[in-house]
């Protein structure tokens, strides 16, 4: 068992001990930067599908191309998640972007998927903005409650496979078969919101194809930390 694999089990029994510790909150916003290019992901997206089980956790998982030149294209990977990652380093006054990259809540990151970290977060206050996410027929519904006095925030919709697998062929993990959890397929702006109450109309049919999940994301202009999250099944 590698060292990583080891510190991931004891992270992940400890986090056990907070569930229940933010019943009354939304839930935590995990964002995992990965690729199937890179040897060091694959325990961070083993945790990520621990993470996905959780009520209290909105897990995703980001896949970027900029491992491409190693010999192996990430079927999952989106210049909309390297964007992301980009805007996530310029906040989080880092120097460039890495895999695997966990950023937590918008608010800081850890190399890998730290649950300790993870732990912390969850144990916190967070802000918590009036949303829920429900499905009419052949539309989704997002609904957000009047919150006086919020910053102007984006409000994103993040379509997401729940599971997948897939062979490698080429790269560093050459000859692996990948188990990975919570893909994001895309990410897409609904609108602005600025503390008033508010609905937004998505038609299912405008989603990617093997998306089994939407998240929606609640931030301050310019990617800040978050402040709402839920999550919505599309079958």
């Amino acid at each position: 068992m590698t060292s990583l694999r080891r510190q991931w089990l004891a992270a992940l029994m400890a986090l056990c001990c907070t569930a229940g510790a933010s019943a009354q909150q939304r839930p935590l916003v995990v964002e995992l930067f990965t690729s199937e290019g890179c040897s060091s992901c694959p325990p961070a997206e083993a945790a990520i599908g621990q993470l996905s089980g959780r009520a209290d956790i909105v897990a995703l998982a980001y896949h970027v191309d900029y491992w491409d030149d190693l010999g192996w294209r990430d079927r999952f990977e989106l210049p909309q998640s390297v964007k992301r990652q980009n805007v996530y380093a310029r906040n989080l006054r880092h120097a460039s972007v890495y895999t695997p990259q966990l950023v937590i809540d918008g608010r800081f990151d850890a190399v890998g998927a730290d649950g300790s970290a993870i732990a912390k977060a969850l144990a916190a206050q967070r802000t918590t903005v009036p949303l829920s996410v429900s499905r009419h027929e052949a539309e989704l519904l997002v609904d957000i409650s009047a919150q006086p006095q919020s910053p102007a925030c984006d409000v994103l919709l993040v379509p997401y496979l729940r599971h997948a697998v897939s062979a490698i062929g080429r790269g560093e993990n050459a000859g692996r078969t990948l188990e990975e959890f919570n893909i994001v397929r895309e990410i897409r702006t609904l609108g602005g919101w600025k503390g008033e109450s508010k609905t937004f109309r998505v038609a299912v049919s405008s989603l990617p194809r093997d998306a089994t999940d939407v998240a929606v994301l609640i931030q301050p202009a310019g990617q800040g930390p978050v402040v709402g999250a839920a999550l919505q099944p599309l079958h």
